[in-house]
């Protein structure tokens, strides 16, 4: 099934201090219905107010950790889209505190594909459809061996890795 018929229709709260990126989420992804927000009070009030099918959230510039602790308590399927924290300890604390991805800013173009992973998941986190796609972007950006220079990454592998073998 296509990405845009996937995602038609589906609520998501996109935050982030830059009014462009919330402009290019928001025609990029122009099939949902779009909530906007460049600040943490602002955010965390739509967070609280409404339900949301995903939300996406910057890191830097709206506290999008503590954003991420709210979403996720809310049950929100909730996305990290970054460019200034794009890192491996960044991803790391995404991971820990619920995310269920993790992507570049310079991967805004794909944002339909990445969240209809989210959606066909039923919400749970995709984190191995997330490196399969991205794995060599991450390599590139972040070193080759950045995973075994990271015993959570090494642990969090094998526990995917086992995860697949189950299903």
């Amino acid at each position: 099934m296509e990405a845009s018929s996937l995602l038609k229709d589906k609520i998501i709260l996109v935050v982030d201090d830059e009014v462009d990126v919330l402009d290019t989420v928001e025609e990029v992804l122009d099939m949902c219905l779009i909530y906007k927000a460049n600040d943490y009070d602002t955010a965390h009030q739509y967070l609280m107010s409404y339900t949301y099918d995903v939300v996406i959230l910057d890191i830097m510039g709206v506290n999008g950790f503590d954003l991420l602790k709210t979403s996720v308590k809310r049950g929100f399927p909730t996305v990290m889209l970054t460019a200034y924290a794009l890192s491996p300890e960044a991803l790391e604390k995404s991971i820990k505190l619920g995310a269920v991805s993790f992507l570049p800013k310079e991967k805004m173009t794909e944002l339909q594909d990445f969240l209809a992973d989210v959606v066909l998941g039923g919400g749970k986190p995709v984190w191995e459809k997330l490196f399969d796609r991205l794995g060599s972007f991450f390599n590139k950006r972040f070193g080759p061996d950045w995973k075994e220079r990271n015993e959570f990454f090494e642990k969090f592998e094998q526990a995917l890795k086992k995860e697949k073998d189950k299903n």
